[in-house]
């Protein structure tokens, strides 16, 4: 019996989790390849997300998708394990050994053989070496990271309710460092958490209480994005009461403090760094590929690894060339989204020996989404050279459609759209906020 042509992808993320769902309905279904799907969690859930889990606003147990339960529907195989090395010879890639909550181990150090490797580990924050970020500021990378800043913060907010109850006033004090897309979602979400909870008992505490301040090296927030767009994010945060101030590098991070680059020290009881990614470091210089100082694995347009055609890399993690540009594909989820289409045909256009697929990226424009207050963005972007601003209801229905968009990408849309109707009547019989 022929041997099956065995395809890992590493990296359960949105790009990765759609590229192995396809590839399991089309060549795993019919016997024409093995896939595997490496992961160090059990679950997914799309990061663009994290911010409303670590707020509240959203029911993490109610969105994830078990990642062995998805590859029996599926046809793919999954493993757990965190990836820690490669062999490039030896075609394997090695998986740190798996441990209890006591530290004993399960599952030893191992390896997983492959034929084609394709790498979409996505990326962490990147705190640029700032003294004290590391362990005074609380992360959203994973999903772990941000159940815990959700429990923090409603220990924060009971604390300050307390004090509140026996005429201690003092604001409580938020702060998140960087205004790019993530930052400015999670502080309208926790300008949300600060009005809702006194509904469920925290009376004691005023939404004025809490102080939400959003810090920026650049010029102006969303420096990334259009001006306009820009603009009227800035105006939206203004009338929720949140501070911004930009312009101003962080220069350190203490236990209480956030002192920026002037001198200027700002109180501060909670520190959310979102300024700036990279990619995870085991992949530097991993086994002699090529990266960038920000760990990025360099690829070709066709998304194949500069030095080993036989090694795939998309998604953050991933610096991949645009025609006539002399930037790489930015680290977005349309990005990823995009790349798990183009990679899905290469793929299979490998299993019967034709050339892969080169990458070209479409910018179909911004959404940034203030909790259940607005949406502002700009439709079109690069694909017309011209971009159209929307804002309000319509904006928030394409916002809402990205993540529709990818469970069709799951589950197909007749799944998705049961999905939907349970999600309506959670709502309907649930909190409007998580509280626990």
């Amino acid at each position: 019996m022929e041997k099956l042509h065995r395809i890992v992808v590493v990296g359960g993320g949105a790009g990765g989790l759609e590229l192995v769902t396809r590839l399991g309905r089309k060549a795993g279904k019919k016997g024409r390849a093995h896939i595997t799907l490496v992961d160090a969690e059990l679950t997914h859930i799309w990061k663009p997300l994290y911010h409303e889990v670590a707020a509240g606003s959203l029911d993490a147990n109610a969105n994830e998708i078990n990642f062995r339960e998805h590859a029996r529907k599926h046809h793919f195989e999954f493993q757990l394990g965190r990836m820690t090395g490669l062999d490039r010879e030896g075609q394997t890639i090695k998986l740190a050994p798996i441990h209890d909550s006591d530290n004993d181990e399960v599952v030893p150090e191992r390896g997983v053989p492959y034929d084609t490797l394709v790498i979409a580990v996505g990326s962490t924050a990147n705190d640029f070496g700032t003294p004290g970020a590391q362990d005074y500021c609380l992360f959203l990378d994973s999903l772990p990271q941000a159940r815990r800043f959700h429990s923090l913060m409603l220990n924060a907010f009971l604390r300050k309710n307390y004090m509140a109850q026996n005429g201690d006033r003092s604001r409580l004090a938020l702060t998140i460092i960087g205004a790019g897309a993530t930052g400015v979602e999670l502080a309208a979400e926790l300008r949300l958490a600060s009005r809702e909870l006194p509904v469920y008992g925290m009376n004691s505490l005023k939404s004025e209480d809490v102080s939400i301040r959003l810090i920026e090296a650049a010029e102006r927030i969303l420096p990334a994005l259009p001006e306009r767009l820009s603009g009227a994010a800035a105006r939206e945060l203004e009338r929720l009461g949140i501070d911004l101030v930009t312009g101003q590098p962080v220069k350190e991070v203490l236990a209480s403090q956030v002192v920026l680059k002037d001198g200027t020290s700002l109180t501060s009881e909670m520190t959310i760094w979102a300024a700036g990614i990279k990619a995870p470091a085991f992949l530097t210089g991993i086994e002699g590929l090529e990266t960038t100082r920000t760990n990025q694995l360099v690829v070709e347009q066709t998304l194949q690894t500069t030095r080993d055609p036989g090694i795939f890399a998309f998604g953050d993690c991933a610096a991949c060339p645009q025609p006539d540009s002399d930037r790489p594909v930015p680290p977005r989820a349309q990005a990823a989204h995009q790349q798990a289409d183009t990679l899905y045909r290469s793929l299979m256009n490998r299993l019967e020996g034709r050339a892969p697929v080169p990458f070209t990226y479409r910018d179909y424009g911004s959404l940034i989404n203030f909790s259940r207050y607005t949406t502002v963005g700009n439709l079109m972007g690069n694909l017309s050279g011209r971009s159209l601003m929307i804002e309000g209801r319509v904006a928030r229905l394409f916002y809402l459609s990205l993540y529709r968009m990818h469970q069709v990408a799951l589950h197909g849309v007749i799944r998705t759209g049961v999905i939907w109707l349970m999600d309506r009547v959670s709502r309907a019989m649930h909190p409007r906020l998580k509280l626990h």
